[in-house]
């Protein structure tokens, strides 16, 4: 198996240590050639207007969207959940956008980066409370009949879902030393 990490802005290289110290073949995705090479993909945190322009910028929009219909296994972490939402609140009217999950994602919810913070979350299918790490965080708002919610945070926001073969997280778990989201992400 290898894991695809899209590797056009943002925190891939977090990602790509994570799944290397796990014995994880990887191959940073940049072009739709890279796109072909890989088994499943993991949309990093960053920002996700940039991205979404980047993957439009170097035609991977559409490859991407088509190999995530057809079933090929997708994560996004923070940036990379809203690209996957069906919806994006708060983001601009032109943000380019893959769409493929049922599920709204509010850009920012918590504010600015200085509002960023850690916390330990229960997630469905770990055994252990995660530790959480949120900068510029979105959360995820009106999952759709096949979205399956996986963590929230006390006050009951959604911070992590799952639909099918789509993963989509808020906080960046590649950035603690807690491999159990990766692992949880390899077992679709």
């Amino acid at each position: 198996m290898t894991v695809g990490v899209l590797a056009l802005q943002g925190a891939f290289r977090e990602h790509e240590e994570m799944l290397h110290r796990m014995g994880v073949a990887t191959r940073q995705v940049r072009l739709p050639r890279d796109l072909a090479e890989v088994d499943r993909l993991i949309i990093p945190g960053g920002e996700s207007t940039t991205i979404g322009k980047l993957l439009v910028m170097y035609e991977l929009l559409t490859p991407l969207r088509e190999r995530i219909l057809a079933g090929m296994p997708v994560w996004g972490t923070c940036a990379g959940a809203i690209l996957m939402a069906r919806r994006i609140v708060d983001g601009r009217p032109d943000q380019p956008a893959l769409n493929v999950m049922d599920i709204e994602a509010r850009r920012n919810a918590f504010g600015s980066q200085l509002d960023s913070f850690e916390a330990e979350v229960d997630v469905t299918d770990i055994d252990h409370p995660f530790h959480t790490v949120f900068i510029r965080a979105p959360i995820l708002e009106k999952p759709g009949e096949q979205c399956r919610v996986l963590a929230t945070l006390p006050d009951g926001r959604i911070v992590a879902a799952r639909q099918a073969h789509m993963l989509a997280t808020s906080f960046h778990p590649e950035l603690t030393n807690d491999s159990s989201i990766h692992e949880l992400f390899l077992s679709f």
